[in-house]
């Protein structure tokens, strides 16, 4: 395990230095893969946000669109029913939502915020649940509020929104990932 000194300079330097420096090194010891592209990576973070409200106001999906775009520094695209369905008043091609996907840099910085700012300011915060799993080694983590996010204007809201954060991964098995994640920073609940 490398020291609390390495560390902080791997993360002071970004966090895929920290990934590179840090996780694979810790990950090929402790899962005793042979080489370096053995090693599970995260490959995409997507973020959603879908809204039964925007069946009644167009204005609803330009805000989360507004929301999502400064939480993740990048324009997400609008989302749009794909087929029709009457009991939700909800035609084919109206907008219902947003979604962005982040990778590279992007997406390091964003994991960075997740794990060490955005989560653990969450009341009574235990860890995230281990069951996010879905059997391939990606994660998704719904969130209820956008007001944790530090960089949402808490007075400029309209509406408390939610999203769901998948993180994608090049695992093979949910425990693979679930010790990538781990050694990444997410702050699993006991089980």
């Amino acid at each position: 395990m490398a020291s609390e000194e390495t560390k902080k300079e791997a993360l002071t330097s970004g966090y895929e230095v920290f990934y590179k420096k840090i996780c694979i090194p810790a990950l090929i010891k402790e899962r005793g893969y042979k080489n370096v592209m053995q090693v599970p990576r995260v490959e995409k973070v997507v973020i959603s946000s879908c809204l039964k409200e925007a069946t009644q106001d167009s204005k609803v999906v330009e805000k989360a669109v507004e929301e999502v775009s400064q939480i993740t520094g990048q324009k997400p695209i609008v989302t749009k029913a794909k087929k029709s369905i009457a009991n939700f008043k909800l035609r084919k091609g109206m907008p219902i939502g947003c979604a962005v996907t982040l990778r590279k840099q992007k997406m390091y910085e964003f994991l960075n915020r997740l794990f060490n700012v955005v989560l653990p300011r969450f009341r009574d915060f235990r860890g995230v649940s281990p069951k996010g799993f879905d059997g391939r080694g990606n994660y998704t983590l719904g969130i209820r509020e956008q007001i944790v996010f530090p960089e949402i204007n808490y007075d400029r809201i309209d509406k408390i929104r939610g999203m769901n954060i998948t993180i994608v991964t090049s695992a093979r098995t949910d425990e693979e990932a679930r010790v990538l994640l781990k050694h990444m920073g997410m702050p699993f609940r006991e089980a």
